[in-house]
């Protein structure tokens, strides 16, 4: 069984100009359509299922950033997600655990 992992991707980018705007549109709708959820404005996390699909995203992410601005990926382990703790503001679906469902094929 593949273990489950997290990928957090945190970023600041450029948004003085409409150019700049439209690169950071674009780089936050990649993230929305390769499955991540926002946390916060600039925080984006994707569970992924082992370390074979964490390649896969990665991948896919070094293809898709930005060339200016600043952008940092970290993987963790679901277990180490859940320990996050929220020092202000409420819990929001995305902070709930992650309850993982055997799909059987036939």
């Amino acid at each position: 069984m593949n273990k489950l992992m997290r990928i957090l991707v945190f970023f600041d980018l450029p948004v003085k100009t409409k150019t700049e705007r439209k690169v950071a549109t674009q780089f936050r709708n990649f993230l929305i359509k390769d499955g991540y959820h926002m946390l916060q404005y600039s925080y984006y996390a994707r569970i992924c299922n082992g370390n074979d699909a964490v390649e896969k995203h990665k991948k896919r992410l070094y293809a898709n950033v930005p060339n200016n601005g600043s952008v940092r990926m970290l993987v963790i382990t679901e277990k180490q997600y859940q320990s996050i703790e929220i020092l202000a503001g409420k819990l929001t679906s995305s902070d709930e655990p992650f309850q993982a469902e055997q799909l059987t094929i036939f």
